[in-house]
C-alpha cells in the first residue's frame, strides 16, 4: 500500500557549484532506494556514497553504523508508506472512493511495492521483523475499517482486508520473480478493476450478511 517514495535526494547543486550537505534523511532515501533494488543486502555505505556523490565521512556524521542507517531507513518507509498514506486516505469520506484511490496507490507504487517485497524476503532480520510485523498489522485494520464502512459485517471485512493485502504483496512478487507472468500495461490496469470490483462490491447475496463467509 504505499505511495511512490520521494526519492529525489537534495543534491542539485547550488550557485557555486557544491552540492548542499547532505541530510540524514537523503542517506535514508538512498538507502531505500537500493534496498528496493537489490534487497537488504544491496545497502552498503560505500556504494550509497558513490550514489551520493560524497564520502563515507558524511555518513558517518549522521550514523553510529549501518544498522542505525537501515534503522533509520525503516522509520522513513513505515512513516510515508503507512502512517502518511493512511492519513491521507481517511480524509475521502466516501469509503468506495477510499478504497478505489488506495488501490491505485498501492498498486501504481512500482518501488513502494519493491521495498514490501525486499523486505519480506528479509522478515527474519531483527530490525527488519518489528517494524513489518507493525507495518503490516496497521495496513491490514486499515483495510478492515475501509471494508466495515463499505457495509461488510467485521469478520468479513478482516478477511476481505487479508485477501487485498495478500494479493499486493503477490502482485509484486510475481513482477519480480516472474516479470512475463505479471500482468502490464491495459491488462494490468483490467486486473485491478477487477480485483476492486471482485473485493469492493457486495453481492446480494452476502449484503448486509451477519456470518465471516465472504
Amino acid at each position: 500500500m504505499l505511495v511512490t517514495i520521494r526519492y529525489r535526494m537534495a543534491m542539485d547543486k547550488t550557485r557555486s557549484g557544491r552540492r548542499p550537505r547532505l541530510r540524514r534523511e537523503d542517506w535514508a532515501r538512498a538507502a531505500l532506494a537500493s534496498l528496493a533494488e537489490g534487497g537488504l543486502a544491496a545497502v552498503v555505505v560505500e556504494t550509497l556514497a558513490d550514489r551520493l556523490g560524497t564520502t563515507k565521512g558524511s555518513f558517518y556524521w549522521h550514523f553510529a553504523d549501518r544498522e542505525a542507517l537501515i534503522a533509520a531507513a525503516l522509520e522513513l518507509w513505515e512513516r510515508e508508506h503507512t502512517i502518511e498514506v493512511i492519513d491521507h486516505l481517511r480524509e475521502i469520506p466516501d469509503p468506495a472512493e477510499r478504497l478505489r484511490h488506495l488501490f491505485e496507490l498501492a498498486f501504481g507504487g512500482d518501488v513502494g511495492g519493491a521495498i514490501s517485497v525486499a523486505l519480506y524476503a528479509n522478515a527474519g532480520n531483527s530490525l527488519v521483523a518489528p517494524v513489518l510485523e507493525r507495518v503490516s498489522r496497521r495496513r491490514v485494520q486499515f483495510l478492515t475499517e475501509v471494508f466495515t464502512d463499505l457495509g461488510f459485517p467485521r469478520a468479513t471485512a478482516r478477511h476481505r482486508a487479508l485477501a487485498a493485502y495478500t494479493a499486493y504483496v503477490g502482485h509484486f512478487q510475481l513482477q519480480r520473480a516472474a516479470p512475463t507472468v505479471s500482468p502490464t500495461g491495459p491488462d494490468e490496469r483490467r486486473y485491478l478493476r477487477h480485483l476492486f470490483a471482485l473485493l469492493g462490491t457486495p453481492t446480494p447475496a452476502k449484503a448486509g450478511s451477519s456470518g465471516e463467509g465472504s
